[in-house]
């Protein structure tokens, strides 16, 4: 399976619209969402092209598509009612490629650098998959006594950091790839 990682869309059909076209050129089989997916948030700007009912349309029509979707903070229980899957709360657990995956939104369970929000249960070697920094990241990183990877694919539609609007690809071979909507890679990491 290869996947499509994206975060952050806060509905912009702009970007959205991007994220869909990378999906097709990438040949990709399933959608990860990271969470806030419909709403800018009170701290952000909004968003190019901001029509959250468009982006319902869009990705509602890909629903069979979507493997998994994480609840953001910026995500409300309405959103759950307009779409056609469902938004998981809290942190996920889940097998991709034969390796454990920790999932979630990112603003409750994240690596802030203290290890307080790590996920119960994270071990050595496992894989922290989270959005809402808006910033990606590829890297293997030690907190406290874990050592783990940490995945994030940047934002689809509100980049932080100086970084481009960014999606992710998971590949069969355990290859995580952040690529800007023109297709340039910004980080890779292969999970060893």
């Amino acid at each position: 399976m290869k996947y499509l990682i994206a975060s952050d869309i806060h509905g912009s059909e702009y970007w959205c619209g991007k994220m869909l076209k990378a999906f097709e050129d990438e040949h990709a089989d399933a959608f990860v969402f990271l969470g806030d997916i419909l709403y800018h948030g009170p701290r952000n700007d909004l968003p190019e092209e901001y029509l959250p009912k468009k982006v319902i349309t869009d990705i509602n029509a890909l629903k069979d598509k979507v493997y998994v979707c994480m609840r953001g903070n910026c995500d409300a229980e309405v959103d759950e009612m307009v779409l056609d899957f469902p938004l998981v709360p809290g942190c996920k657990r889940i097998i991709l490629n034969d390796r454990l995956f920790y999932i979630t939104h990112g603003h409750k369970v994240n690596a802030n650098g203290e290890g307080e929000h790590l996920p119960a249960g994270l071990g050595d070697g496992d894989i922290l998959l989270h959005g809402h920094t808006h910033i990606p990241s590829a890297d293997k990183v030690s907190v406290g006594n874990k050592c783990f990877y940490l995945l994030n694919p940047g934002s689809t539609s509100i980049p932080k950091g100086g970084y481009k609007n960014s999606y992710a690809i998971l590949d069969d071979e355990l290859k995580f790839t952040v690529k800007d909507f023109e297709g340039n890679i910004i980080k890779e990491i292969k999970l060893k």
